[in-house]
């Protein structure tokens, strides 16, 4: 199965994307995996420095989410190399990113005025007074994070399943803990097997 990596990242940092701060989620799938049969993972913990651009909480709070999520599938956590049916990795990726908006405001006429008009004095058509316009441009920074899940099938190491969700990153601590469960809900929405709960 191809990885979807390469794609989550060009699609991440478009601009239709970065400019949204809801959750855009992608996902591939091995159609050959009958996910039914795993009973419970490792998690091999975080890609190789991408657990270097979260604090500790951060991280915390990312591996409850989604082990509350793989939990409602069915699956039991076992520790790493006890022989576990499936590993599960984490990765982070993140890009600084700096949008422009413009504010146009206006005074003064527009095309039609009153003037002269066939019979006498009446609607005429004519420039009215002078208008003057100013556009004011606002730069302001912003960071785009995909965060990626990633199972493969423990027998032989086997890429199964991948998903990714990308939005910008929110820096209110205020509701992390709600905010980054709700992503995980939507991350593995599209795990093959459904949630029980």
């Amino acid at each position: 199965m191809k990885t979807i990596v390469a794609y989550i990242l060009i699609i991440a940092f478009t601009g239709s994307l970065t400019a949204c701060s809801s959750l855009k989620v992608v996902s591939d799938v091995d159609p050959e995996v009958d996910f039914t049969m795993f009973k419970t993972y490792e998690y091999y913990g975080w890609a190789e420095d991408s657990d270097k651009i979260l604090n500790r909480l951060d991280k915390e709070r990312i591996e409850k989410a989604f082990s509350n999520e793989l939990q409602k599938r069915g699956l039991k956590f076992v520790e790493k190399g006890a022989g576990g049916d499936l590993i599960v990795t984490l990765f982070i990726v993140t890009e600084q990113k700096t949008r422009t908006t413009a504010t146009t405001t206006g005074i003064g006429g527009g095309p039609y005025g009153y003037g002269y008009g066939y019979g006498g004095w009446g609607p005429g058509f004519g420039w009215g007074g002078a208008s003057v316009g100013h556009t004011t441009f606002h730069d302001y920074d912003y960071t785009v994070g995909t965060l990626v899940v990633a199972v493969y099938d423990a027998d032989g190491g086997k890429l199964i399943w991948e998903a990714a969700g990308t939005a910008t990153i929110d820096e209110n601590t205020k509701g992390r803990d709600k905010r980054v469960q709700e992503a995980a809900e939507k991350i593995m929405e599209s795990y093959p097997v459904e949630s029980v709960q």
